[in-house]
């Protein structure tokens, strides 16, 4: 079945059709297709196929062999949304390869402010590397994540007080007056 007859079928049925693994991995197998409109038309099927493609792609991005595959899974997992962050962040501390963190974390930067509690919750961990990983991603969010991150300046985690600093640090102009501030307020 073509992403468009998947799409088309989940907008008739409001997305009630039930969706096979087999599916699923057509739509996957079509992210490192030659023709860029079957790349981004599995991205829409995945998108409406949803939650159910979720452990799919985290295996596809773990053991994707290139960069392109690697973002294009990332992509779809951005497109499916909130529902991708606990298992992504979990999927994060699980596996520590470099090349799936940083994807997953671009992923997760990408769904924006959904994800921002979930990844400062995640920078609690001893994992300095998968911290450094929710850091780029919560620097992603950029703006939205500013004042979760402020929050934490005084959090009694040192870790997370940490991260919260060293995040806003990295995010320049935007999370530096937060910082700042907050030196006024005696941290």
């Amino acid at each position: 079945m073509c992403s468009a007859q998947i799409s088309d079928t989940m907008a008739q049925t409001g997305g009630r059709k039930k969706i096979t693994d087999k599916e699923i991995t057509q739509q996957i197998a079509a992210l490192g297709d030659q023709a860029i409109e079957a790349r981004h038309g599995a991205i829409a099927a995945l998108r409406g196929i949803g939650e159910p493609a979720i452990v799919h792609l985290i295996r596809a991005l773990a053991e994707a062999k290139d960069d392109n595959r690697r973002w294009y899974a990332a992509v779809a997992l951005s497109r499916i949304g909130e529902v991708t962050i606990a298992p992504l962040v979990d999927a994060m501390k699980a596996n520590p390869s470099r090349e799936f963190r940083r994807y997953a974390a671009a992923a997760l930067g990408e769904i924006g402010r959904p994800a921002v509690e979930p990844l400062i919750i995640a920078m609690g961990s001893d994992d300095r590397e998968l911290r450094g990983f929710l850091s780029q991603a919560l620097c992603r969010i950029g703006g939205p994540a500013v004042e979760p991150l402020r929050k934490r300046l005084n959090d009694a985690d040192e870790i997370i007080r940490s991260c919260a600093i060293l995040t806003l640090w990295q995010m320049g102009e935007t999370g530096l007056p937060s910082i700042v501030e907050n030196i006024g307020e005696g941290i």
